[in-house]
């Protein structure tokens, strides 16, 4: 799966190459096919990867490490998406092409819409333990307009065209502004 998450984070979906991925996997095509069925449960295998990935990078903590409060755990899960680590980059790039690419193909488009969901409910959990008296549907939406602006950051970030630390800065004043809303 990391080798699949390299393959499309440097070359796309649409370049997807079943030989090539094998090969920087180490393994053989058929391996590949007997394992996956088809380039569609490639697709779907990399995205719970990535997804299994950006869980681990943006909530672990050192064993010394004190524990967080609410806003803390918010604020860690939306920021760690924005590190100039291999992982991070690689993550970010491989949503972005599958993302960019499910809007040409339907069976992709659900499994990211399906994705995308878990993502903005998990922030919305997170939301609501820090503004607990907020309705459902507000935190949904705090947490739509949040995820959003992850994607939409990570793209200008990783094409160069925002420094990383502003588009932190960006993030941490979108998470400020939503916490006030969600308290009004």
């Amino acid at each position: 799966m990391e080798a699949a998450a390299r393959v499309i984070a440097r070359r796309g979906v649409r370049g997807l190459r079943v030989e090539e991925l094998a090969a920087e996997a180490g393994v053989s095509t058929a391996l590949i096919y007997y394992h996956f069925k088809d380039r569609a449960g490639i697709l779907r295998a990399t995205l719970e990867f990535i997804n299994d990935r950006a869980a681990r990078y943006t909530t672990e903590r050192g064993d010394d490490a004190p524990p967080l409060d609410a806003r803390g755990e918010l604020e860690q899960t939306l920021l760690l998406e924005f590190q100039d680590t291999p992982d991070v980059r690689e993550n970010s790039t491989a949503w972005g092409e599958l993302r960019a690419s499910a809007v040409f193909d339907p069976d992709l488009r659900e499994d990211l819409a399906r994705a995308t969901l878990v993502w903005a409910q998990e922030v919305a959990e997170l939301l609501g333990r820090v503004r607990p008296m907020s309705g459902a549907a507000m935190l949904a939406a705090s947490a739509e307009r949040l995820t959003a602006l992850v994607e939409g950051l990570s793209v200008r970030w990783l094409s160069g065209s925002l420094p990383l630390a502003h588009a932190r800065d960006l993030m941490a004043g979108a998470i400020d502004t939503e916490l006030e809303r969600l308290s009004g």
